[in-house]
């Protein structure tokens, strides 16, 4: 926890940095949130100095589910120093949802905020995307911590695939192919047209795949630059694949890339989901949303452009906007509802429930009529051209039950505190999703700000639980957890 708390603080003190720069008011205020958070840090690890040198998979478990509760407390400080969002509730929500790569803001005008709060609110973003933990195990070696338990809690999807033997290898490789896509995105962006800030705030967004924007409109600012729109896409797209492929992609291995089963399918779904949205939106969508979002190029290309970048947008749960999808007819806003169940690949900076288990529950589900046939046989599960274990099927059978449960839970919950249903349902399948925007009251082109204090609170815990992949935070409520063995 603070070793966790001094990089927060660290951060912190790069946003009082480009406060500084544009001079926006705000500097002492996040450079005094910085200090209490480092001051802090220093106290937990001098406190813990004597501290047992091996983390079993109990302590990954309790390390990543309060580590990120611990990150969250401490980053509302800049927002509320500054004023920016004085509310404790709406800071801890901007907060969480930020570093859980939701995106969900109850910010009302954006663009009034401080750059360096600015900076900072797509810090959380970027911190959060692949991981503060998988961040922190490159360095725990130093504390003579191994951080194989910690690796296997965070890691988005049902396998964590080592790229090198050493687990701190791992987290580096995976960060400088982060920081590296950040960086090449920034000054693509930059070239097309973008303000640098806007180019790196907007890049800390895409490959985190979270989704805060510095625009009021979100990515429909530059409606009449698709090229912003269309770079914006294709580092979406490679957010929300697994990063290791990206690793693989580097080293020249792309038929590797090609035969993955799970990147396959994800590129045929967005292929398949685009042109079943795009052909709905030329035909089909209401006129009055292109006076919203003015179109350019002509309505085919701009049909086509909306249609690809919102069904990449949800799919891998980035949650930018180009425009209110949940104006354009209403099977597209029942289409766009059930992509938020998709996800992107495992191993990617994207929430979700994740293609990889969708296509072993298919698989899976195909072959039990075969089993019916056949009840003697034994017939795997096979997933590129491998054999899936019994117990890796049966934990993606009950990660997928107990996702629609708390799913199911947080719409009731939510519609206990007074949303109607089309919100209510929308609310929980976003925050669980790690998706932003949603539909009714919390629509695309609204934000989060008319939920109760309840609500909000709520929806932050339905956040991390499907940021974490449920296991990780519902374990802690699970009393033979609490037990000596």
């Amino acid at each position: 926890m603070g070793l966790l708390l001094l990089f927060n603080g660290g951060f912190m003190l790069i946003a009082a940095l480009v406060s500084g720069v544009y001079n926006d008011g705000a500097t002492l205020d996040i450079t005094l949130a910085a200090i209490i958070t480092l001051l802090l840090g220093i106290l937990a690890m001098f406190y813990t100095r004597g501290h047992e040198k091996e983390v079993k998979k109990k302590e990954g478990y309790i390390i990543v589910t309060l580590g990120w509760i611990v990150m969250s407390a401490s980053g509302v400080m800049p927002y509320i120093f500054s004023g920016a969002i004085p509310s404790i509730t709406n800071a801890f929500f901007e907060t969480i949802s930020g570093y859980t790569t939701t995106g969900a803001s109850i910010l009302d005008d954006i663009e009034s905020i401080p750059r360096g709060i600015l900076f900072w609110r797509s810090l959380t973003h970027w911190i959060g995307g692949m991981g503060i933990i998988v961040l922190a195990i490159a360095i725990l070696p130093l504390l003579g911590i191994g951080g194989m338990q910690l690796f296997s809690a965070e890691a988005p999807g049902p396998s964590a695939d080592k790229l090198h033997p050493r687990i701190t290898d791992t987290a580096k490789r995976l960060w400088l192919i982060y920081f590296g896509y950040t960086a090449a995105e920034t000054l693509l962006l930059r070239v097309a047209g973008m303000s640098f800030f806007d180019a790196l705030n907007h890049s800390m967004a895409t490959l985190s795949t979270g989704g805060f924007s510095t625009k009021n409109a979100s990515l429909a600012y530059w409606s009449n630059q698709p090229l912003i729109q269309y770079i914006v896409i294709v580092f979406m797209f490679l957010a929300g694949s697994n990063f290791v492929l990206s690793y693989f992609a580097f080293k020249g291995k792309i038929q590797r890339v090609l035969r993955d089963e799970e990147f396959k399918f994800y590129g045929i779904f967005i292929l398949i989901f685009t042109l079943v949205t795009a052909v709905v939106v030329y035909f089909m969508a209401n006129v009055e949303v292109s006076d919203y979002y003015p179109m350019a190029f002509g309505e085919a290309e701009s049909s086509f452009r909306h249609a690809l970048f919102q069904v990449v947008a949800v799919i891998t749960t980035t949650g930018f906007v180009t425009a209110d999808f949940t104006a354009w007819t209403p099977f597209l806003t029942v289409f766009f509802f059930g992509l938020m169940f998709m996800g992107g690949s495992a191993g990617s900076t994207a929430g979700g429930i994740k293609v990889m288990r969708h296509l072993l529950i298919i698989k899976n589900g195909l072959l039990e009529f075969k089993r019916t046939l056949h009840p003697n046989a034994i017939i795997p599960v096979r997933f590129n051209n491998k054999t899936v274990s019994e117990h890796i099927v049966y934990n993606v059978i009950a990660f997928f039950v107990l996702y629609m449960l708390l799913f199911i839970i947080g719409a009731l919950v939510l519609s206990l505190l007074g949303l109607d249903f089309i919100s209510a349902i929308g609310g929980a399948a976003s925050s669980l999703g790690n998706v932003g925007p949603a539909f009714g009251s919390l629509n695309p082109v609204s934000n989060y700000n008319s939920l109760p204090a309840l609500g909000k609170w709520w929806c932050g815990f339905l956040m991390l639980a499907g940021r974490l992949e449920l296991f990780t935070v519902l374990i802690l409520f699970n009393p033979y957890f609490w037990k000596k063995i």
